[in-house]
This record gives structure tokens, C-alpha cells and sequence, in this order.
């Protein structure tokens, strides 16, 4: 097997995903993925590909993650995982469509406009 490359978003957050065979091995920006990602719902997060598909230490994956806040990018290392796991099995499928992993979440932060204090908030209005 190659190394697979993909790709995950969420709000601003870009992770890109070389997985490989291997021991289970998973380094995030060069550091363990649990030392990236110091709280265990972040971890369980970035796990949860492999958990549904029991693939679970099959694989090494090295990421690169960058923008956004940290539970965006656990989100975004979520999706591209999924996605390299569908690739090389296409059964994997069946398993992470029903979880909603497959699904790239398009909610984003809603500019702010001018004339008003942020995005939908309005400076306060005095009638006298």
C-alpha cells in the first residue's frame, strides 16, 4: 500500500492527511497527536475514523493542521481520515456515512458588516 494523501476542513481550519500502513502511529504537525491534542474528547475525535472501522493501530498517519481553533482542526483531522479510510476500503463506507463523518460541515463565521458593532449585533439606537 501508498501513501494515501487527503484532505479535511472545518470553519478555517485545513488538515492535510498522509496515511500509510503501519503500527498506528499518528503525529500531528510533528508531535504526537496526544500531546497536539491534550483533551480526550479531541482525541476521541481524531480516533473516531478508526474506532467505527475497527482499523484501529492498522495505520500511521502524519498531519499537517494549520488555521483555525483546536477543536476545528480535530474536526478537520476527523474528515480526512474518513476520507482516506474510504479510499482504501470502500466498505469503510458503510460504517462513517451513517456517523456523519463523510459530511464536510460548511458552517462558517458570518462577516462582519459596517455600520453595525459585529455581524448581525447593531450599535445601540437612542430615539431622543
Amino acid at each position: 500500500m501508498d501513501v494515501i494523501h487527503k484532505i479535511g476542513r472545518r470553519k478555517t481550519a485545513v488538515a492535510r492527511i498522509y496515511l500509510s500502513a503501519g503500527k498506528g502511529n499518528i503525529s500531528v504537525n510533528k508531535k504526537d497527536f496526544k500531546e497536539y491534542f491534550p483533551t480526550a474528547t479531541l482525541q476521541y475525535k481524531v480516533n473516531q475514523a478508526f474506532e467505527l472501522t475497527n482499523t484501529s493501530g492498522q495505520y500511521d498517519a502524519k498531519i499537517n493542521v494549520y488555521g483555525g481553533g483546536i477543536t476545528g482542526q480535530a474536526e478537520a483531522v476527523r474528515l480526512a481520515l474518513s476520507r482516506a479510510l474510504c479510499e482504501i476500503d470502500e466498505e469503510n463506507r458503510s460504517h462513517l456515512k451513517p456517523e456523519g463523518l463523510l459530511t464536510r460541515d460548511p458552517r462558517m463565521v458570518e462577516r462582519k458588516k459596517y455600520g453595525q458593532k459585529k455581524a448581525r449585533k447593531k450599535f445601540q439606537f437612542s430615539k431622543r
